[in-house]
């Protein structure tokens, strides 16, 4: 009685291993795309696409093509002497960029999975790699916004004449100007305080910002009417997100080449400094540089490419991209360093005017008998004659170069160093107004990709209810998200979202590169990879891809890992605080991160990549519980 099996029993077994046959079978096949092309469920094969080619390269285009390209790669340029650090910037492009960039869009348009369903579906043990791409996705979208917002905040501003940060405050009394103005300068002041209302450090969070909050919420608004069908209004939205910054950029570059000083700009970012490429921290932000901007490791381009035909050149879309990011990179660069030499040049003019003023009244000279041009024949003449009396007037130190070498980077390069040069050009109101025009397209393009990587997966693991609605799940999403990103909206939150800048977007993403392409190369198998890409395009891919993808690639990411890890444990992190009491006012209080924050620094660089060990071991321990399962109680069939 107990060797009796119900007749049912017997038939379930035998199609569930009829069942596992023909999938190992396919599976292990080489050359099998067609096969698994025929055995797609239909929910696969009834995947939403794009309307035409060209849409789904804007998307991609308008992914990586954001915020970093514009205002990151300048500075690192002007940080990393000028044209030298293209150098470190194009190995690592042609090395990490590139080839990741290829198994991205290769391996979402085979699978027509998001980030989720293609780590798993290659292996159940590299399930936890798509959780990290969601994870970071939702994190950098939520920091991401919030930039969003604040260009609104500059853009509603933007139409008022004169410019609201061309001038400082009067005071309470009318007896003069703002003290903490006066002390800095109208731009800052208009920044810190009337924006931001920034604390003296990160530990005094202050109030929510009633005005950043509505922008904030207006932000994702914005980005939920364009998302809230997916790619169905994505694909109509992106011809303008994309195509009007390159438009505007365009109008700069023939504006900014108009104006004074703009050759001195240019020098300066063409000029190499050969001696930095001996700084390892160039080649580390190289990398960096060109996963943040390329958007790798997102989750979003793995999705956008799921949404593609099967048959199509995905080699030939990620040389494009690729491209396309760089050449905007350095495009960009173009017309800000040209106005950075403008601002330079006033900044520089004003200085000297100021110091002939004090000669001028010192010495009893006339009026415009020392000009700019003959300011420094006068100054040695003084200085040879009545030495004393010149160093009695503290006359500043005018250098162009120092005026050069004072750079921005990120929020400071749009909201203090263009918005100071801004009100120097005429018409600045229009300026102004393209300028963060050309920011908002930038970052809402980018954000679609953002969204994208979360929302996608999040379908793919049909864990949402079939009776919710895309547009409520993309609602929820967004209102979670706003809800979460609130704390940038306190007077601490600048602090904080430069934390979540600085982790979230640059140890994970080395990690997660390096697993996709380890994933890819040794788990699914470089062959059958080789065999997919055969079956899309029509060719195998070339010794170049082959090399990075089995060797150079993985080596790199592994060095550069190594390397940031050991350049982050010799030095403590600290901020940049802004601070009217600081005895150096206005220059940055520099100030080391308490020991909570620097413990949520840390859970920042290792929450979005704990699933992958996770979810590792997890399938780890359920196999070795099926394995001593079977062992213990040996299927009574398998004789038969």
């Amino acid at each position: 009685m107990n060797d009796r099996v119900d007749e049912s029993d017997k038939r379930r077994f035998a199609s569930y291993n009829i069942l596992k046959y023909h999938r190992k079978q396919v599976m292990d096949t080489p050359g099998s795309a067609e096969q698994m092309q025929d055995d797609e469920p239909k929910d696969i094969a009834e995947r939403p696409q794009w309307d035409n080619q060209v849409q789904y390269l804007l998307t991609c285009i308008g992914f990586t093509v954001g915020l970093g390209s514009v205002w990151r790669f300048p500075y690192l340029c002007q940080t990393y002497g000028g044209g030298a650090f293209l150098i470190p910037y194009a190995i690592a492009l042609v090395f990490e960029g590139l080839p990741l960039l290829h198994i991205e869009l290769a391996i979402g348009q085979r699978l027509r999975m998001g980030s989720i369903g293609v780590w798993n579906s290659i292996s159940p043990y590299m399930g936890g790699l798509g959780v990290a791409s969601l994870a970071v996705s939702f994190l950098i979208s939520l920091f991401y916004n919030m930039i969003i917002a604040w260009i609104l905040w500059y853009l509603f501003h933007s139409f008022q004449s004169p410019l609201p940060w061309r001038d400082c405050p009067i005071n309470l009394n009318h007896t003069g100007y703002v003290s903490e103005c006066e002390k800095a300068t109208a731009v800052n002041y208009f920044w810190y305080r009337e924006t931001l209302n920034i604390t003296p450090n990160i530990e005094t969070s202050g109030s929510f910002q009633w005005w950043l909050v509505l922008c904030l919420a207006t932000a994702w608004c914005l980005v939920y009417i364009c998302f809230i069908r997916g790619i169905e209004t994505i694909g109509k939205a992106i011809y303008v997100t994309v195509s009007f910054p390159y438009l505007v950029l365009t109008i700069f570059l023939i504006k900014s080449l108009t104006l004074p000083g703009a050759t001195d700009g240019l020098i300066y970012l063409f000029t190499p400094d050969w001696e930095t490429l001996k700084n390892p921290d160039v080649w580390l932000d190289a990398s960096t540089q060109i996963f943040f901007s390329m958007c790798l490791g997102f989750g979003g381009l793995i999705a956008f490419s799921s949404y593609s035909v099967q048959k199509n050149n995905c080699e030939r879309d990620a040389l494009i991209v690729g491209f396309m990011n760089t050449f905007t990179s350095i495009y960009a660069s173009i017309p800000i360093f040209a106005i950075l030499g403008f601002k330079a040049n006033e900044n520089f003019n004003k200085c000297r005017n100021g110091n002939i003023l004090r000669l001028t009244n010192s010495f009893n000279i006339g009026n415009e008998n020392i000009t700019l041009e003959n300011y420094d024949d006068w100054f040695n003449h003084f200085n040879y004659t009545d030495p004393s009396e010149v160093e009695s007037l503290n006359l500043k130190t005018c250098n162009l170069q120092t005026f050069l070498d004072e750079s921005a980077s990120g929020t400071g390069l749009a909201f203090i160093v263009f918005t100071e040069a801004v009100i120097h050009m005429p018409g600045s109101q229009v300026w102004a107004v393209l300028f963060f025009i050309m920011l908002f397209s930038l970052g809402l393009s980018s954000m679609f990709g953002n969204l994208e990587g979360i929302l996608t997966p999040l379908l793919d693991l049909n864990i949402i209810p079939a009776w919710i609605p895309k547009e409520v799940l993309t609602g929820l999403i967004c209102l979670t998200s706003f809800t979460v990103a609130l704390i940038f909206t306190l007077g601490s939150g600048n602090y904080w979202l430069g934390i979540f800048n600085n982790y979230v977007g640059s140890m994970p993403l080395l990690i997660i590169a390096f697993f996709e392409i380890i994933s890819v190369v040794y788990i699914y198998g470089i062959n059958r990879f080789n065999d997919d890409i055969e079956w899309m395009t029509g060719r195998r891919p070339n010794i170049y891809w082959q090399a990075t993808w089995r060797f150079i690639s993985p080596l790199m990411l592994l060095v550069v890992f190594v390397a940031y890890v050991v350049v982050a444990a010799e030095k403590r992190p600290t901020y940049n605080a802004w601070n009217p009491d600081y005895v150096n006012f206005p220059l940055a209080d520099v100030q080391p991160y308490p020991e909570w924050v620097y413990a949520i620094c840390v859970l920042l660089s290792v929450l979005p990549i704990a699933s992958i060990p996770l979810v590792a071991s997890y399938r780890f321990m359920g196999f070795l519980k099926k394995y001593i399962m079977n062992r213990n109680n040996p299927n009574p069939y398998q004789n038969q």
